[in-house]
């Protein structure tokens, strides 16, 4: 149901930019011009563009709250994933030349603590 909504609010958007963009204002703009003895007079144009914008921004607007309640009616709660809580990777031996004798590890002082890994 969302998603028809959606596509839905995405026509009347584009309708409504198209219907802005084809009234004449005051600067010409993309204005629908041309002789009265047209399909629609100027005066005509006008008052269907006029119309048809009140509508589709009306309509727009209407589809926003609809959509809102939606998605806030539909709201599910997050799931975690703790597959992978308690499971630690194994480390990536870093590779040593053969003739280079390995370190003995030092135990950490008292007063020093042992490195402890992040928290995911």
């Amino acid at each position: 149901m969302f998603a028809f909504l959606l596509i839905v609010q995405s026509l009347v958007a584009l309708s409504l930019i198209t219907v802005i963009l084809m009234q004449r204002s005051e600067g010409g703009g993309l204005g629908v011009g041309g002789s009265s003895s047209g399909f629609m007079t100027a005066r005509g144009a006008a008052d269907f563009l006029t119309r048809s914008t009140s509508v589709l921004g009306g309509t727009f607007i209407v589809l926003s709250i609809v959509m809102a309640a939606i998605a806030g009616a539909t709201r599910e709660p997050v799931k975690i994933d703790t597959s992978l809580a308690g499971k630690t990777g194994t480390p990536i031996e870093q590779s040593q030349p053969a003739t280079a004798p390995a370190a003995p590890k030092q135990a950490p002082d008292q007063n020093q603590q042992a490195p402890v890994p992040l928290a995911q």
